[in-house]
Parts: C-alpha cells; structure tokens; sequence
C-alpha cells in the first residue's frame, strides 16, 4: 500500500483504505475515512470527517470531501458523507457532511461525472448517472434524481428536488421543485419542454416520449392545479407506466414545482 501513497500525503493510521488506492503528493486523509479499492486520489485533495468513499472513484487535485457543513446549527455531531462507485470529482469541488437536522448523512450515488468547483451542500442525495456542469452549487438538503444534467452556474435552493432525466440551461436558478424529465432554464427557472434528446439517448422509445410529452402539457400547460393534473396523468399512465415517476414525485408535498 505505502508504495502507491506519495511521501508527502498525511494518511492517518486509522484510516481504511484499499491496497491499491493511489494517493498525491500533499493530500491529507482522516482517521475516520474509508476508501475503496481502485480509487486515485490526486494531489492536494483533503478527505476528512466521517467519510466513505466506494470503488474506483477518480478525485482530482484541490477537492475537499467530508469537511464539516456550512450550517450554524452544526455542533460537531459524528455526521457523515457516503460516495459510491466510478464518480469523477473534479477540481476544487467540495463536498460536506450531513446534519443531525437531517438524516446525518450526504449521498452521492454511481457512476456521477462531477466536474470543476462544484458545491454538495450538507444532506444532499445525489442519484446515480448525472452531470454536473462547472460551478454548480446545491445548498442544503437538495436531491437529485438518476441522470439529471446540471448546466454550469446552475444553483439549487435548498430543500428543493430536481427530477430523474432532467437537464437545467446555464447560470439556471432553481428555486422550487424541478418535476422529471423536463428542460428548464432561466432565473428564476421556468420549464421549456421534455428533454427529449437525452430520453433518445437513454433508449425512451417514441412512443413514450409522446406520452411524456403529452403529461408535460398536462402539468404546464392546461392551467389546472397540480391535484388535477395528477387524476389526469394516473390515467395517462395506463397507457404509458413511464409517467408514473412523474405521479410519484408530484404526489410529495415540497417547495411547489417551477411553473
């Protein structure tokens, strides 16, 4: 294991990390770390508090993961940050740990590409398979669905949701619920149609994209409230089941969706 971590990284002896791991030069890992087998650990990359790291993760130079959350109300309680498997973290990101006002736990799931001086505030959960832009910021408490694209500068409010398949314009300001499936874009951000090139590229067939779209008009384009709009789409769904994400993240009291 010495072999693969640089002279000059501070490993504390506590810390369980993988024979293969690779460490830079000047990184700074915590006792209470845990890291999988193939990750790489560039340079000057510091891991702390109650942190676990999965497999085959790469994290660049200048990233800070599992440092304590930005929140007032933070009184050292033994809060964690989970990452899972094959995430790309880029430069200077930064990534908290929970709070005790929450789960206690910040989730970031598989297979994410997240890119330079990206914030993931204390007790966001991340799905799997997203794409995260340059510079994109989530406050506390935000979640984030499977394959959801954040474009760079886009800001989450905290306690907001962003649907699976969603996809956000640059300098996007998101301050309610983002509901699956859709582009949005603007500040504040408003909806602009269902991100049908990305479902094409996730093998959404025609059909269902159609009735995808037919849903979208429902929920943005009748005028009827989002109670209407359910009883509309659990009869849309009959005839296309991939509307039932949508019925399910509607069904959930949040901030309201962006309209």
């Amino acid at each position: 294991m010495t072999s693969r971590i640089h002279p000059t990284a501070l490993v504390d002896a506590a810390a369980r990390i993988a024979a293969d791991v690779e460490i830079g030069p000047y990184s700074i890992i915590g006792p209470h770390v845990e890291i999988g087998a193939g990750c790489v650990i560039g340079p000057h990359a510091v891991i702390k508090g109650h942190t676990r790291i999965g497999v085959n993760n790469r994290i660049f130079q200048f990233v800070s993961l599992g440092e304590t959350p930005q929140d007032k109300k933070y009184a050292g309680e033994p809060t964690r940050l989970e990452i899972g498997d094959n995430n790309t973290i880029r430069e200077f990101c930064t990534l908290n740990t929970g709070t005790a006002q929450d789960t206690g736990v910040t989730r970031v799931g598989n297979d994410n590409w997240i890119m330079a001086y990206v914030h993931i505030a204390h007790d966001c959960q991340v799905g799997n398979h997203t794409i995260f832009a340059n510079n994109a910021q989530l406050a506390g408490h935000v979640h984030i669905g499977d394959h959801a694209i954040l474009g760079g500068y886009t800001g989450v409010h905290q306690f907001c949701r962003v649907g699976a398949h969603v996809i956000t314009g640059i300098g996007t300001h998101v301050l309610k619920d983002v509901p699956p499936f859709i582009t949005a874009s603007g500040s504040p951000a408003k909806p602009y149609g269902i991100n049908a090139e990305g479902l094409k590229r996730r093998g959404f067939n025609a059909g269902t994209i159609t009735g995808l779209k037919r849903a979208y008009r429902t929920v943005f384009r009748t005028g009827d409230t989002v109670e209407q709009a359910l009883a509309a789409l659990r009869e849309q769904a009959v005839e296309c089941p991939d509307v039932q994400p949508l019925i399910d993240f509607l069904a959930v009291t949040g901030r309201g969706i962006i309209r």
